[in-house]
């Protein structure tokens, strides 16, 4: 996918530089050959806005989440810490990495933080750390990869397809840095920062060879990140890559170790309820 972007990025570029030289520029011309330089000025207001807004990550100042960046960076062969900073993310779960000249920072979206707490899931917070980070290792943030791609991303589905390739390949940072994370960050991001515990993470992965249809492939297909049951069996199924296009097929239990066992498909409604349950009078159409 990465080269499919570049290569379409760059007969866009060439195509534009053709028609500047038989003469017609016009505005939207310009502007597209100018994202180079939008693009630096673009990533350095970014990185200004964390310096002077966010709080940074440092051994005494959250001091628990920057080992989590310390650790992470260390995991995956960095020869640097890129710099971490906390903004307030006003009820919203969200987390980034990006640059700016040689540097390269961490966003993390403070609501996280009651994720990471010791009361609910400070594994999951590592996992979301790892994540970003891998972002940084994996060039994602690199500021010639996102000219090289700046064209081709903004492709309907196709741009789309190269952002969850990327999700995909940072989860498997966030699981090599903290595997048993994997189930809290998908509770969290489906149902949010207090029922991340109650969500059933093999339940939910096997939903990933059960919702069918059209939809749930355009759905997918228009997505920047991987639909969270594809994500999640992706995470739980070690042995194969994430699904880009088609959902999984195959139903895999205890494969952290990258042993993937299938088993039988259970039922597509496992959380029948025995007759008489539901409140008034109410009757489920799942049958136990």
């Amino acid at each position: 996918m990465l080269v499919i972007i570049i290569v379409v990025t760059l007969l866009a570029y060439l195509s534009l530089v053709v028609t500047v030289l038989s003469g017609s520029l016009t505005w939207q011309v310009l502007s597209v050959l100018l994202i180079p330089l939008l693009l630096v000025i673009g990533r350095g207001v970014l990185y200004a806005q964390q310096r002077v807004n966010g709080v940074q990550l440092t051994p005494s100042q959250f001091p628990e989440a920057y080992q989590m960046v310390v650790d992470a960076a260390a995991r995956v062969g960095l020869e640097y810490v890129p710099d971490a900073f906390v903004v307030n993310g006003n009820g919203t779960l969200n987390a980034g990495a990006s640059g700016h000249g040689f540097r390269r920072f961490v966003i993390v979206y403070s609501d996280l933080f009651e994720i990471g707490g010791q009361a609910r899931d400070p594994e999951a917070l590592r996992f979301v750390i790892g994540h970003e980070v891998g972002h940084i290792a994996a060039g994602h943030v690199s500021y010639w990869r996102q000219v090289a791609t700046a064209l081709g991303m903004r492709i309907p589905i196709l741009g789309s397809a190269l952002s969850r390739a990327q999700e995909y390949t940072a989860d498997n940072y966030g699981y090599y840095t903290q595997p048993s994370g994997a189930p809290g960050v998908i509770g969290a991001l489906s149902s949010g920062k207090y029922l991340l515990s109650a969500v059933d993470f093999d339940q939910f992965a096997d939903r990933a060879t059960q919702e069918r249809g059209p939809f749930v492939h355009l759905v997918n297909a228009l997505a920047s990140h991987p639909v969270l049951t594809w994500r999640a069996a992706a995470l739980r199924d070690r042995s194969r890559a994430g699904a880009l296009w088609l959902r999984p097929k195959t139903i895999t239990r205890g494969a952290g170790s990258g042993n993937a066992v299938p088993i039988i498909p259970p039922p597509p409604n496992p959380a029948a309820v025995p007759e008489g349950y539901l409140p008034n009078g109410m009757v489920s159409l799942t049958k136990p």
